[in-house]
């Protein structure tokens, strides 16, 4: 059984309750007082502003890896031509082991992120 209660709230309670669940999982101010009342936990989400360069870079390294591996496939294609027609492939051979030197480099940049990342946020 569940009862209706109404009440009212100075602005600036209501405030505190509505700064309280722009930053949790509840949807309502009346979900955050039902909550806060009858005891029940309340998730918080918080913003790591530390984080903003850390996921820049990581963005930075999505997209050069992207572009790295559209031009491998564009190599690829090119190779795979060129060696049906009996032509010369050496060239995309050494083109493909440039960018994958690349990308090995830029997985070492990642992987450095993701290090820094976990000291920081996984339990010691």
């Amino acid at each position: 059984m569940t009862n209706v209660l109404r009440i009212r709230l100075t602005k600036k309670a209501y405030d505190r309750l509505d700064k309280i669940r722009q930053s949790s999982n509840c949807h309502s101010v009346g979900e955050v007082a039902r909550k806060l009342l009858s005891q029940e936990k309340i998730t918080l989400f918080y913003k790591d502003v530390t984080l903003n360069s850390a996921m820049e870079e990581l963005a930075l390294i999505r997209k050069e890896l992207k572009a790295i591996g559209i031009n491998i496939n564009q190599l690829t294609r090119g190779f795979n031509i060129a060696n049906k027609k009996g032509q010369p492939t050496n060239h995309y051979l050494i083109q493909v082991v440039r960018l994958y030197q690349i990308v090995e480099d830029k997985t070492d940049e990642l992987l450095t992120i993701v290090n820094r990342l976990a000291q920081k946020w996984l339990p010691k």
